[in-house]
């Protein structure tokens, strides 16, 4: 079983890297990121049915350049570091933080979704807000934690998996690509927010900016630290089948939504946590393989894409568009996710 990145703990990258002097050439290096850049904004907003088949491409060309341009700009930041996968989720937390309290501010506008048809869900986030902040911890944990799972680690993952095990944690962009990636991100965004802005006429407080600034520059100076970077050696300790580390997560994403107000926060916060150190200790065996990290960072994904029949899209459409989007999910998350395994078994 070859070994590759895990989830949480660290994935070895530094001794697993190969000779910095082999450099592919551009077209093979530039394939994966633009896969990421497609993959990221239709695993962010579609892989759950938030849009019906029509809207697809769309969200691929305005949504594209902020979140595929940050799933890469992270993914290349912890390989270019020679760290792993905590590297990765801290950073990926602090883009959920960037993108939900400072670009699109949906953490602090509680008008935010009332145009939507999820308006009904503005009496639950209201249960759980903090005094003096005003923003919902029970929003705060979803969109933060969507934002972590389904924009930045399972599309990292799924494209990873799909690259021989010498190119998986290789660095794809230079210094050039990556300030070129950069731009179309920081341009992305800028759209985002004054679109949003316009549409909605809502501004954070400068308490509220300022709490979701220093929020982002804490998880980044954390993310950054030395102590990712290092390699440490696998222990001989057993490690369970990929399928029972996806179970775990399946099982805690369906937890985290049981219990309405604090109690369901605590509930799914606590969940989250022992999932994670679980997954860790898993991790940190010898056993431990790129399938464990593919069924780790896309069961997510999956538990999404199988909710999405359920759930309506942002705009209402016709039943036949938003059933077509449905099952548009449901092949495409099987074609990634099979396909990413097959190519691993190989």
């Amino acid at each position: 079983m070859p070994t590759g990145p895990d989830p949480v703990a660290g994935d070895h990258a530094a001794a697993d890297r190969p000779a910095a002097g082999v450099r592919l050439p551009l077209r093979r290096r530039l394939l994966p990121v633009i896969a990421l850049l497609l993959l990221a904004p239709w695993a962010a907003e579609c892989s759950w049915g938030g849009f019906a088949i029509d809207d697809f491409l769309p969200v691929l060309i305005f949504l594209g350049p902020m979140y595929g341009g940050a799933a890469i700009l992270i993914r290349e930041t912890a390989r270019h570091l020679g760290a792993g996968w905590p590297t990765i989720v801290l950073l990926a937390a602090a883009f959920g933080v960037l993108q939900a309290g400072l670009v699109d501010q949906s953490l602090f506008n509680p008008d935010y979704l009332d145009d939507t048809q999820y308006a009904d869900t503005r009496a639950a986030a209201e249960a759980t807000l903090v005094p003096g902040l005003d923003v919902s911890l029970r929003q705060a944990f979803d969109y933060v934690g969507n934002h972590i799972v389904l924009t930045i680690c399972a599309p990292i993952v799924l494209i990873e998996s799909f690259l021989a095990p010498e190119r998986r944690l290789r660095p794809w962009l230079g210094r050039p690509g990556l300030a070129v990636v950069g731009v179309l991100y920081l341009l992305g965004s800028l759209l985002i927010f004054s679109d949003i802005n316009q549409d909605k006429g809502f501004l954070a407080s400068p308490l509220q900016l300022a709490f979701a600034a220093v929020v982002v520059v804490a998880l980044v100076a954390v993310a950054l630290l030395p102590r990712w970077h290092r390699a440490r050696p696998r222990r001989a300790r057993r490690v369970p089948h990929p399928l029972w580390v996806g179970l775990l997560v399946v099982l805690v994403r369906l937890g985290s939504d049981l219990t309405p107000g604090w109690a369901g926060v605590a509930l799914a916060l606590a969940l989250a946590a022992a999932a994670g150190a679980l997954i860790a200790y898993w991790s940190s065996g010898n056993g431990w393989g790129q399938r464990h990290a593919l069924v780790a960072g896309t069961a997510g994904l999956v538990t999404a894409a199988a909710f999405a029949y359920l759930v309506p899209p942002y705009s209402p459409a016709s039943p036949a568009a938003a059933l077509a989007g449905d099952v548009a999910v449901t092949v495409i998350t099987v074609a990634l996710v099979g396909g990413a395994w097959w190519r691993l078994r190989r």
